[in-house]
């Protein structure tokens, strides 16, 4: 699919921050004021909420399909249904919420055609807030290593779950959208959510315990870098207080 592209006289959004809605930064707009604008004409500023939303709807639909081409290609074709529907937008719901029922059914739509989709599990109980994070920049090349095994690792155990475990784990774990945002996406109660959350992080639990279980007695590595950091620095610090003595 051709990728829907969208600018001023060729030259990206990203940095117009000089341009104002109702007294305000485009940056800082309300999706709202930016949707109002494009629909009276202001085409190029869609990019403005495609920016915003890029990364959650990328993710979402990556949750569905497993596969990082076809996240793409939904996400653009997502975009395009939702621009040239861009007036049936009533604003009963969020406009952020909108736009990922738009990525979702189109990715639980291409899901089906391509034989992927996975019955729901309506098992439930009830659910504790919890959360995953890793380190954007790493110390140093040992901890970098380590993180990218790691997140590697939480990635494939994440993709092990059943797909309607998966996109509300996306959406309340690593989007961090509340219980009411994700139900509301998902169009499901919000006992449904907690349900799935409960069970996705019940399952990716056992994933990682049964993944990681043989690499647990490596953790935490003294690795040859840190050794010498510290050996040197005891070696230093043993000269110095010698040849004060």
């Amino acid at each position: 699919m051709r990728a829907l592209v969208l600018s001023r006289s060729g030259s990206s959004l990203e940095g117009a921050t000089g341009d104002f809605v109702s007294g305000v930064t485009l940056q800082a707009a309300s999706d709202e004021d930016v949707v109002a604008r494009v629909l009276t004409g202001e085409v190029e500023l869609f990019e403005v909420v495609m920016r915003r939303y890029n990364r959650r709807l990328y993710r979402v639909a990556r949750s569905i399909l497993r596969d990082d081409g076809e996240a793409e290609d939904v996400l653009q074709h997502a975009y395009v249904e939702a621009f040239a529907h861009l007036a049936q937008f009533e604003g009963r719901a969020r406009f952020s919420t909108w736009l990922t029922r738009i990525v979702i059914h189109e990715a639980l739509a291409r899901a089906r055609r391509r034989g992927r989709f996975v019955a729901m599990d309506e098992e439930g109980d009830d659910v504790e807030r919890a959360s995953l994070t890793l380190r954007d920049v790493p110390a140093n090349p040992e901890e970098q290593a380590f993180a990218g095994e790691l997140r590697s690792l939480i990635e494939s155990s994440i993709e092990a779950l059943p797909e309607s475990y998966r996109s509300i784990f996306v959406l309340r774990e690593v989007e961090g959208l509340s219980t009411a945002e994700t139900a509301s996406c998902m169009e499901v109660s919000e006992d449904v959510v907690k349900t799935r959350l409960l069970r996705a992080r019940g399952r990716l639990r056992d994933e990682l315990h049964a993944r990681a279980g043989p690499a647990i007695a490596s953790a935490f590595p003294f690795g040859a870098a840190r050794c010498d950091r510290v050996v040197d620095a005891v070696l230093r610090r043993i000269r110095t207080e010698g040849a004060n003595t």
